[in-house]
């Protein structure tokens, strides 16, 4: 069975999308959900709609929470995730050393290859590549001083990846992948899904040092069901 860790976020579909192309098809979508709302381990915003990705993509779809905000809960949770399984586990992770470190200590805990097919490729390249593969990306959480709060809910398109090297340059340097929790993502349709998500109601909070979107209410729609012909558009 091929587990893919999915948070809904960019790298781990696009992570999850590759595992499924290159000969290991994903059986099952796994979440971990946070106790702490700032773990440096797991991605928090809007985890509940990875449920509604699972349902778009075809994919079996569960939940692990963490049992406690220390890291011992958060290793815990991730072993009770992955135990039980014998094939890969697919991961996004890009640059975090923190992150890796552990993902590696859990599999080889439970006797199961990560496959980690972005780990240490250029930021810039990692976002190229999911936007050509289709990706339909928002941006739900912004916590680095050049991401101003009018950037909350944009799309990552080629001319916002644009703007996010261009503001590292000029304003304070970031990772423009957000592999550095700088920003985080929701993603909203892919051309490997059946429908789109179609956000109906959300909710910003502000403050100095961050900003973030909250997915309310949300639903599926088929991508027969929309006009123009082209699920992207």
């Amino acid at each position: 069975m091929t587990t893919a860790l999915v948070s809904g976020g960019k790298d781990s579909i696009y992570a999850a999308y590759l595992c499924d192309t290159q000969g290991w098809p994903v059986d099952e979508l796994v979440t971990i959900r946070p106790d702490d709302p700032d773990s440096m381990m797991f991605h928090t915003p809007n985890l509940d709609l990875v449920a509604l990705q699972a349902t778009a993509w075809g994919k079996r779809h569960r939940t692990v929470p963490v049992n406690g905000r220390d890291d011992a809960a958060e290793l815990d949770a991730l072993v009770r995730a992955l135990e039980g399984g014998d094939g890969p586990v697919s991961v996004g992770a890009v640059e975090s050393s923190y992150q890796w470190a552990r993902l590696i200590k859990v599999g080889d805990r439970v006797n199961r290859r990560i496959f980690a097919p972005l780990w240490r490729k250029d930021p810039a390249r990692v976002v190229r590549e999911e936007l050509d593969a289709g990706l339909d990306i928002r941006l739900v959480h912004l916590a680095a001083e050049p991401l101003t709060p009018d950037l909350l809910d944009r799309r990552l398109d080629r001319s916002m990846l644009e703007e996010l090297e261009r503001r590292s340059r000029s304003i304070r340097r970031l990772n423009v992948a957000g592999e550095g929790g700088e920003y985080e993502t929701l993603v909203v349709d892919a051309p490997f899904f059946g429908s789109r998500i179609e956000i109906d109601r959300t909710e910003r909070e502000v403050s100095r040092a961050t900003a973030r979107l909250t997915v309310l209410e949300a639903h599926l729609v088929h991508h027969s069901e929309r006009s123009g012909g082209d699920p992207r558009s």
